[in-house]
């Protein structure tokens, strides 16, 4: 089985950079793993990402050297098991809230004994390579989203569960969670009692030697989070990029034109042709 690049990174203790994929689009999969990502992730929970098009995104990455992860919607043995048989190395749960949900998380990655996985690798044996079922629980990755206050709350247990690979904090609902409509929705929090709490989850992560994980939105924030001692890292997502670079190149294309001295007139200029 190729063996997952992001573990031999942990074990080196190297951060991990991670994108994001929103966007139902192979091409747009195939683009940004060919970017310099340590590793890639399909949004299926709040992306435009369906299963089938996952897939086919899942394709698209497997010329680069990128590792692909995905996010499921949901808590759902179902959909969890079926992208990891599509090809993904890693699998991000949303809304685990209990020691219990994360045991059950892990249970559907891992294969029997350890777990209740099914097995039936229908891409992955040919991506990962035919002896993908004596690897996968080696390789594979289940990280835990921490957003919520009783997540929060019960942050020790979820990270002692065995075979949980790390917490990943999504710090928009993380925000709304413990602290309402107090602050901005979104992510980057400055907040003193926010930094505190991601600070908390950090440190219960690493005391349970397993690994903490950031959504961001920029990438000076993502190198402040990894300055903290943050394991993985993501910057933005596809949706955020293409906008930025859109929004840039016009108001760029504006200012130009705007220090012209004179501005032809568009009649005349015409007729002169």
């Amino acid at each position: 089985m190729k063996s997952n690049a992001i573990r031999q990174a942990f074990a080196a203790d190297k951060p991990v950079i991670n994108g994001w994929l929103s966007i139902a689009c192979p091409f747009t999969a195939e683009i940004m793993a060919h970017q310099g990502y340590d590793s890639i992730t399909i949004d299926l929970q709040h992306g435009l990402v369906g299963y089938e098009v996952a897939t086919t995104m899942l394709q698209a990455m497997q010329a680069s050297p990128v590792t692909p992860m995905v996010r499921v919607p949901w808590l759902d043995p179902g959909i969890i098991m079926k992208t990891l048989d599509a090809g993904a190395y890693g699998v991000i749960c949303p809304m685990i809230n209990t020691p219990e949900e994360a045991e059950k998380f892990v249970s559907c990655v891992r294969y029997p004994p350890t777990g209740t996985r099914s097995f039936g690798p229908t891409r992955v044996s040919i991506a990962a390579g035919a002896d993908y079922g004596d690897h996968a629980d080696r390789e594979v990755l289940c990280f835990a989203m921490i957003e919520t206050a009783q997540a929060f709350a019960n942050l020790e247990a979820i990270a002692a569960t065995p075979g949980l690979d790390g917490l990943y904090i999504g710090p928009a609902d993380l925000t709304l969670g413990l602290t309402g409509r107090k602050y901005r929705t979104g992510f980057d929090r400055e907040e003193p009692e926010m930094v505190a709490a991601i600070k908390t989850i950090l440190d219960v992560a690493h005391k349970s030697g397993i690994r903490a994980c950031l959504h961001n939105g920029t990438p000076t924030y993502a190198a402040k989070a990894i300055g903290w001692g943050f394991d993985l890292v993501t910057i933005s997502n596809d949706v955020r990029l293409l906008a930025g670079a859109a929004q840039s190149s016009v108001a760029t294309a504006r200012q130009l034109i705007g220090q012209l001295t004179s501005v032809p007139d568009i009649k005349q200029a015409a007729a002169g042709y």
